[in-house]
């Protein structure tokens, strides 16, 4: 029964990957920071950040800016600052983005910051409290998973060379079947007890989206414009998107067309780049995740959705919101530039060299 021996290939190929893909599954679920969950109190960019991705970060503080009078939008799309005291690490982003100039094109400018370190960092917060799960990681833990099929593959393969070989010498025995049928189960079972998690919004995430959608409109607790009009015109961009409050909730057509534009073309780009054509879902997103000239951990893939579908970071398919990253840059998602890798986040868990989203 030496041709028995042709199995111990697959045999420990079929262990080495489960055991890998069990521990990429494990590293995706890791939660390095659990503190419970804010309830209403989330900061506001926190709040576009899990309903939409780094898309929704960019449109929400630059409707802060604009509110302030910090910068005005053109039609041409073309932004321009008019004053130069950021609120926050994200402000600051935008204004070092527009550069010394001090006025830079809309599309660029929302590509520049949403692969800033300021912006990856409100990801990678999230992800460390256990609300969104590790881009980076839940690649890996895909990747893993997939490599089981490798085991399942060479197992045919291994019994078909030992059925030949016993076939050359008459009078032997052959190979035992029932061996390469039992590895092929194991590793079926092996890669559904390995699957990774779907979504880049955790069900911890999903809790804290329902926690903040009590049928009236959220607005940020902390932090500028806590009360009053403004706070629930940036509450209603942050969780549901420019494509949903519409352009009289914003109060500006101008710079709500022009902002739908920025998304719309951002999603477009990565959909050429991926090979596929416009995006049909370009023209929806206020919070296109993708980053349409390179990679950005947070920005995902719709691959890398959340629960509800569709990318972190349009707004018609955003992370488990009411709008609804969902995808993830994640990513995402649909955010971030697919799902590729290649850091240029700044610094968090989640920058291990992705791509914005999913």
């Amino acid at each position: 029964m030496w041709h028995n021996a042709f199995y111990l290939v697959p045999g420990l190929l079929l262990a080495a990957t489960v055991l890998y893909a069990q521990q990429a599954k494990q590293a995706a679920q890791r939660v390095s920071d659990p503190k419970g969950l804010p309830g209403r109190g989330i900061a506001l960019l926190e709040a576009a950040f899990l309903s939409g991705g780094p898309g929704r970060v960019f449109d929400t503080a630059l409707v802060r800016m604009h509110r302030r009078g910090h910068l005005v939008v053109s039609r041409s799309r073309l932004v321009t600052l008019t004053a130069s005291e950021p609120l926050d690490e994200v402000d600051g982003a935008i204004v070092d983005a527009i550069g010394p100039s001090r006025s830079r094109d809309l599309d660029s400018l929302r590509v520049a910051v949403m692969r800033a370190p300021a912006v990856q960092a409100v990801g990678d917060a999230l992800a460390a409290r256990g609300l969104l799960r590790n881009p980076e990681r839940l690649r890996r833990a895909r990747t893993a998973n997939r490599t089981i099929w490798l085991a399942l593959a060479v197992t045919p393969a291994s019994a078909g060379a030992a059925l030949l070989l016993a076939s050359d010498e008459p009078g032997s025995d052959g190979p035992s079947l029932w061996i390469p049928m039992v590895l092929l189960v194991l590793g079926l079972v092996s890669l559904l007890a390995t699957r990774p998690p779907k979504g880049r919004v955790t069900p911890a995430g999903r809790r804290q989206l329902g926690l903040m959608d009590t049928g009236k409109p959220w607005q940020p607790h902390h932090g500028a414009f806590v009360s009053g009009a403004d706070a629930v015109l940036l509450g209603a961009v942050a969780m549901g998107g420019l494509a949903l409050l519409g352009a009289d909730g914003l109060g500006d057509a101008e710079l709500h067309e022009a902002m739908l534009a920025a998304a719309a073309t951002d999603q477009s780009a990565r959909a050429f780049a991926a090979g596929g054509g416009p995006s049909s879902s370009g023209s929806s997103g206020s919070s296109g995740s993708s980053c349409a000239t390179g990679p950005a951990t947070w920005c995902g893939s719709s691959s890398d959705s959340s629960g509800s579908s569709g990318s972190c970071g349009s707004s018609g398919s955003g992370c488990g919101s009411s709008a609804s990253c969902s995808s993830g840059s994640n990513c995402s998602s649909g955010s971030s530039c697919g799902s590729s890798s290649g850091s240029s986040c700044g610094g968090g868990s989640s920058c291990g060299g992705g791509g914005c989203g999913s």
